[in-house]
């Protein structure tokens, strides 16, 4: 599961990034407050990709993808990017929970065959 939504995280970190961009054109938003909540939303990606497996990893990443299409306020497009990427969270939870798990009886399976000897 690790990998997958490693991955998932890493590609909402760009867009987030690009999003800024993309919202500092809005005259009614300050270029510091633009970064500043990008920043730690940048920031707060990496930082999953490190407590995943930890209790709270993935419902902190469901909680940015909320952010994520929330963000749409400031910049449209930001709704299908974010549900895009929520999309792909949840694939990226679910089939990374059925991989882990084969992998597991993959790993039960082969030592239970193994001779006892060697």
């Amino acid at each position: 599961m690790r990998t997958l939504c490693s991955s998932t995280l890493i590609g909402e970190f760009f867009v987030i990034g690009f999003a800024a961009l993309v919202a500092m054109k809005d005259p009614g938003l300050s270029t510091s407050t633009v970064w500043l909540v990008s920043g730690i939303a940048m920031v707060l990606c990496l930082a999953l990709c490190g407590v995943l497996t930890r209790p709270g990893g993935v419902a902190l990443g469901w909680a940015l993808q909320i952010a994520l299409i929330a963000s749409g306020i400031y910049v449209p497009t930001m709704y299908f990017m974010g549900a895009i990427f929520a999309a792909l969270w949840w694939a990226s939870v679910h089939y990374g929970r059925k991989i882990d798990e084969a992998k597991a009886r993959f790993a039960a399976q082969s030592t239970q065959d193994s001779p006892s000897g060697a």
